[in-house]
């Protein structure tokens, strides 16, 4: 009686108790052509738009917390789940608030790199902006994040690297004067006193995250809410390539991806890749953009009927699909 009365108890325990792990899995898929309760995931104003077809779904891995030993048990043997330690998506002295909001601000730094990726792709004219402030910001109460720099010095920037260049003669704690425009204002010039770079003292430093924004009444736009993490990247960038050409980019395919970008257009590695691929093909995905990092990896875990692509940067993406609509074969993983 007493050995039925503990096992009973046990498996009440392990029924309610939160175990400390979550499940990883497949998440949800968007495709970044579409709308998402009725907004478009991509939009641009001021620029000519493209009709499109087919998809271009992003990918997420999806997190269970809050699980018990059973269930958790449950999900793993499922063969679809994986189990991981709660402290690696939550670090010990970090709240659920804070791991979410670091979360979006890699999420809207992967809009950004989006952007300027498609924009540098397309060789459309771009302006530098003030994306955002670092902590202790050399430039706070002077720059605000939005503002335009037209001007470093007498040296116009339309571009993050040549804002950089610009400041190359600049040294930390000398004044530099730079040429603003906010909002509808006329531009006017502002002094800021560059601090020493964190990773180099001998570099100046004014303490913002330059954006690469579209000229002047152009307008370019990426919503989708509840999802954060920056792997995104690369999808964002295609279906903005993807409104702003002429011609539909998938060739009616189904096509889902992956994949971090920055301004350059590079594409990074990202994680979760099998759980990715799955979701893809649970809702009929025919091709699969893969980082060039992840290539191994998802070779080894690619599901029936799913075509890998190999891509590493932006251009090669937008190649890979070409080659695909124009009926020759992309390079693979394997």
């Amino acid at each position: 009686m007493t050995a039925v009365l503990v096992l009973l108890a046990l498996t009440a325990v392990g029924t309610v108790v939160p175990a400390p792990v979550v499940a990883l899995g497949p998440g949800p898929t968007f495709d970044t052509l579409g709308e998402v309760e009725g907004t478009p995931v991509v939009s641009a104003e001021g620029l000519p738009t493209y009709p499109t077809t087919g998809h271009l779904n992003m990918t997420t891995v999806g997190v269970t917390d809050g699980i018990s030993t059973l269930r958790a048990l449950g999900m793993w043997a499922s063969g679809t789940y994986r189990l991981a330690p709660r402290w690696s998506l939550y670090p010990p002295g970090e709240s659920t608030e804070q791991v979410t909001q670091a979360n979006q601000q890699e999420f809207d730094g992967s809009i950004a790199n989006a952007e300027a990726a498609a924009l540098t792709h397309l060789r459309l004219p771009t302006r530098v902006t003030v994306g955002a402030l670092t902590d202790g910001s050399p430039s706070a109460g002077v720059l605000e994040p939005g503002d335009e720099i037209r001007a470093v010095g007498a040296t116009p920037v339309t571009s993050v690297q040549g804002l950089l260049d610009a400041m190359g003669t600049a040294r930390p704690g000398q004044p530099v004067t730079l040429t603003v425009r906010r909002g509808d204002a006329a531009p006017r010039q502002v002094a800021v006193t560059p601090a020493a770079h964190p990773d180099d003292p001998a570099r100046a430093f004014l303490g913002i995250t330059p954006a690469t924004s579209p000229a002047e009444g152009q307008k370019l736009t990426i919503t989708l809410g509840d999802v954060g993490g920056p792997s995104a990247g690369l999808m964002f960038s295609l279906a903005l390539v993807d409104k702003l050409t002429p011609g539909p980019l998938t060739g009616g395919r189904f096509v889902a991806g992956t994949g971090t970008i920055d301004a350059e257009g590079r594409v990074g590695p990202i994680s979760g890749i099998r759980f990715k691929m799955l979701k893809a093909r649970e809702v009929g995905a025919q091709t699969f953009l893969v980082p060039a990092a992840n290539c191994t990896e998802a070779a080894e875990d690619a599901p029936d009927g799913l075509r890998l692509v190999r891509v590493g940067t932006l251009d090669e993406a937008v190649g890979a699909l070409t080659t695909l609509d124009t009926g020759g074969t992309p390079a693979g993983c394997s």
